[in-house]
Parts: C-alpha cells; structure tokens; sequence
C-alpha cells in the first residue's frame, strides 16, 4: 500500500491518522521542495528518506515498485491535493492498479484563515515567481478577483534545495511597479502553521520596510470585507 500523507505545516500539525500510518510504514520518503520543513518534523520518526522534484518526477516508479511488497509513506508538506504534482503520483499509481490512500492535512489554503478573512471570498490564488519583471499574469490575474471583490493569496515562489526564497519586500514591489497603488492594504504571511509565525497587515510600501523573518511567505490583498472581517484585521496590525 501507498499512502500520501499531507503533514500539514508546521511540526506539530500532522494528524493522529496520518501520524500512526506513517509510524507502521517499512519506509517514508519526505518531499522537500514544495514548500519549506518547520524543524522537528524529521525527528517524529526514525527514519526518513527525503526527495527532491527530480526524483519524484523521474524515479518515483521505485516507489511504486516498494509499495507492491509492503506499507510505504510519502509524506506532502501541507495536504496531498493542494499541488498538482502530488495530484499526479496519485493517479500514475492507480494506473499501475498499486494501493494507495490519502490521509488529508492543513494546506497554507486554509491556514491563511488565521488572519480573519473569510476562506469563502477568496478568488484564484495566484503565484509570483522569481523571474517577474516581464511577467503580467499575476498582476492581471488579481485584477480579475479584483472585478469580482475576491481576496486575493499570493503564494511566494521558492527553492528551499537552494535555499531560496521570494520575499514579501520583493512581492511588494512587483505589484507597485505593475500598477497597484503604494497605499493598498495588504496582509504580510510569514511561516503559517509554525509556532512562530508572523502576520502583520498595512499598506505594500510600509510592508516593503517589514522584517518577516524566515521563509515561508504569502501575501493576501483583501477585496470587498464585511465588517466582521474588517475588525479581524485589526489584530495584526
């Protein structure tokens, strides 16, 4: 049997299901370039087998192959759905009729919740990559849930193999020179789901001089608010 085991985002967040698998498992490979590791997780269990996007990508039929003979975990940052490379290990292995279940976990798309804006009025989240001087698409994608009053999460591209990261001062920026106005309210995510994580909410130019701290970073652009979500903003200012 194969599971995929979203362990959620920080150390401490992988469910009691997920947990107890994973413990039975003969082996447990960690995938580790989604997102970034609070440390500790790796110290849950004994042994851990950690993979990179080559390997999932080009070598992931061996563990297809273990999963014949035995109880395998393959462990997601966040949950097992929320990217599509996960998506397809679990159907390649339906294809090849292997056994596998999925035991879900907390994504970054419903721990964004913590600051108070309704998970219902978000739009398209939308990711802003490294190499954005001539790219559109995120901005143009945020004029659509603009439109449309949506909250908008902007998800932070990021290498953790290569310890690299797209900062919320960098994010900033992108939207400032791609038309947005320097006093739009915004809300600065730093490391949601860990024990110390940072929120702070204000405008892109007073969020540019803000230090979050280490990586992983979002950024969310509030749309149209009811009063409810207006006042959860206070506390992170």
């Amino acid at each position: 049997m194969l599971y995929l085991i979203g362990i959620g985002l920080g150390k401490k967040s992988i469910s009691l299901e997920g947990f107890e698998i994973a413990k039975k498992c003969k082996k447990i490979y960690l995938e580790n370039y989604t997102s970034v590791i609070e440390d500790g997780v790796e110290k849950l269990f004994n042994k851990i087998i950690k993979v990179d996007r080559d390997f999932v990508e080009k070598k992931i039929e061996s563990i297809f192959e273990e999963a014949k003979n035995g109880d395998i975990a393959f462990l997601v940052v966040g949950d097992v759905y929320s990217a599509s490379t996960h998506i397809d290990i679990y159907l390649r292995a339906k294809k090849k009729n292997i056994p596998v279940k999925v035991i879900n976990g907390v994504s970054i798309l419903t721990a964004v919740g913590i600051i108070g804006l309704s998970l219902y009025n978000f739009g398209k989240v939308i990711s802003i990559p490294f190499d954005n001087k001539n790219i559109k698409s995120p901005y143009e994608a945020y004029l659509i849930n603009k439109k449309n009053s949506f909250h908008t999460l902007f998800l932070l591209d990021l290498d953790p193999k290569n310890n690299k990261f797209l900062s919320i001062k960098e994010a900033c920026y992108y939207l400032i020179e791609n038309g947005l106005k320097k006093d739009t309210m915004a809300v600065g995510c730093a490391r949601l789901g860990f024990e110390n994580f940072k929120i702070k909410t204000g405008n892109l130019e007073a969020l540019k001089k803000e230090d979050f701290g280490k990586p992983p970073y979002c950024l969310i652009i509030p749309g149209k608010m009811h009063f409810i979500e207006e006042e959860a903003l206070k506390l992170w200012k």
